[in-house]
């Protein structure tokens, strides 16, 4: 065994959150007047705070943050997806859609200095769209991707919901049929599973765009082939779930949907509890229920099955999707969604390439966290270091010189070995550094005291668990460590 490994220890730490701000730097363009020292008077108090609706991570936050992308990174690479990035900064088209959607009303978007429309990204899957179609004659399919992007929106915070947050994308392009959908969902219940959240915790409901149309063109004479129309009222029907139907009325009317259609899709929707209920309305021979009736087959054979639940008033705010949708949600109730996606094969058509099939969801780290958070199973993570090394403070200034110089010897060839070493940069008495040591989560203590490393390069090392406490030659160190391991 390396002598790194028998020196980690996990000691709880607990998670703190704040929130500071950095200030940026003085243009070299001011005028004398405004580069003169500013004094209370003149100078107002630096606001510490993050722009509303973003975070700062300290390091013990940014440990917690890195332990739930190592989950997602995990659990992607478990189901043989290789990991993607793009730009954060993209062309404002991408994003800029005719059908409604609160994304494109929410975007941070800005002329740059070239003239351009530009925007943070708001979602990945146009960026994956666009980095799809720039390769699609080279890329082997399917295309298993996944990512772990910043993502923004200019919209209300509230809980769970942040401008500015992080996303774990995963996505499968290339596969028409249903088994795509399968697969995507069983990670995001891999993903549960490993951090110790159950189909008692989360759901996940289900439904499909195709059952909607099916209902649309029923009820309200939305026919699918309509595209922009039929994308447009998808999103006002997303929204039905939230708002009353009469307060949409003017919006459906706007679509040419009346009040009287609007009401009888409600009830249908109301009525379409179960793929068996759906049956009832829709018929026997519906493409869209034997696509669902194969994910829940699919589900079983997984072994996820009781984590779905049917809800055919699931719809997904995003126009482009196409087939099954579904979004995860707490089951009690305190949480909005905490993941969703679903089929959107014609995506790249409306940038003007060819069709391809393509699934994926999006899933946010706020809302997750708060559910972690609520059930009790975020880690406690620490900073450990394998050892922390300092130099014994003798008073004597240029002994005192030396014997740090020596220590950053020591340092480095113990970091050389493998071992994650804290070296202390001033000179400290031993009370000190033993309480930094504990601060750390270090199982040893190593000293450089004058006696003992004068006489045969002797370090002084205390086992702070025990108290034990050695002279070991450097030389020796690597084998005391294994020994000790």
């Amino acid at each position: 065994m390396r002598a790194t490994h028998a020196l980690r220890s996990t000691t709880p730490r607990a998670v703190r959150r704040c929130a500071p701000l950095s200030a940026g730097r003085a243009s070299a363009a001011v005028s004398q007047k405004e580069q003169a020292p500013a004094t209370p008077e003149t100078q107002a108090a630096l606001d510490l705070n993050p722009p509303r609706g973003t975070r700062d991570f300290y390091p013990e936050e940014l440990r917690v943050r890195n332990w739930l992308f190592g989950q997602w990174r995990a659990t992607a690479a478990a189901h043989g997806f290789e990991e993607y990035d793009s730009p954060v900064l993209e062309s404002e088209a991408l994003y800029v859609r005719k059908a409604g959607e609160e994304v494109t009303q929410q975007l941070y978007n800005f002329e740059d200095k070239g003239g351009r429309r530009v925007a943070l990204r708001p979602e990945m899957t146009p960026s994956l769209a666009r980095m799809v179609m720039a390769r699609k004659n080279a890329l082997p399919l399917p295309v298993k991707w996944f990512s772990v992007p910043q993502c923004w929106r200019y919209e209300r915070t509230t809980r769970g919901r942040r401008r500015e947050h992080y996303q774990w994308n995963m996505d499968i392009w290339g596969v028409p049929g249903v088994t795509a959908e399968a697969e995507v969902l069983a990670a995001v219940v891999g993903f549960f599973e490993r951090v110790g959240i159950d189909s008692a915790d989360v759901g996940i409901k289900i439904n499909s765009r195709e059952v909607l149309a099916e209902l649309l063109a029923k009820t309200c004479g939305v026919d699918q082939a309509d595209g922009a129309r039929f994308a447009a009222t998808c999103v006002l029907v997303d929204k039905l779930e939230k708002v009353p139907a009469a307060k949409l009325y003017d919006d459906f009317a706007a679509l040419d949907v009346s009040p009287d259609a609007v009401d009888a899709l409600v009830e249908k929707l109301g009525e379409g509890g179960s793929i068996e209920a759906l049956e009832a309305l829709l018929g026997a021979d519906s493409p869209a229920l034997a696509n669902l009736r194969e994910v829940y087959a699919l589900a079983e054979a997984y072994g996820y099955a009781d984590w779905l639940v049917f809800d055919a008033s699931v719809v997904r705010g995003l126009a482009y999707y196409t087939g099954v949708v579904f979004e995860a949600f707490d089951r009690s109730g305190e949480l909005r969604a905490i993941c969703g996606g679903g089929r959107y094969d014609k995506l790249l058509e409306s940038f003007g390439g060819d069709a391809l099939p393509a699934v994926g969801f999006g899933f946010g780290d706020a809302v997750v966290m708060e559910l972690l958070e609520m059930k009790g199973l975020v880690p406690d993570l620490d900073s450990s270091v394998d050892a922390v090394l300092f130099a014994l403070a003798s008073g004597d200034g240029d002994n005192d010189a030396a014997l740090a110089r020596d220590a950053a010897g020591v340092a480095a060839t113990l970091r050389k070995l493998g071992l994650r070493v804290d070296l202390v940069l001033e000179p400290k008495k031993p009370k000190w550094a033993f309480k930094h040591a504990d601060r750390k989560n270090a199982p040893l203590a190593l000293m450089l005291a004058p006696d003992e490393w004068a006489d045969g390069r002797a370090l002084v090392v205390k086992d702070l668990g025990t108290g034990d406490q050695a002279n070991v030659p450097l030389d020796e160190l690597p084998a005391w460590l294994e020994a000790r391991a």
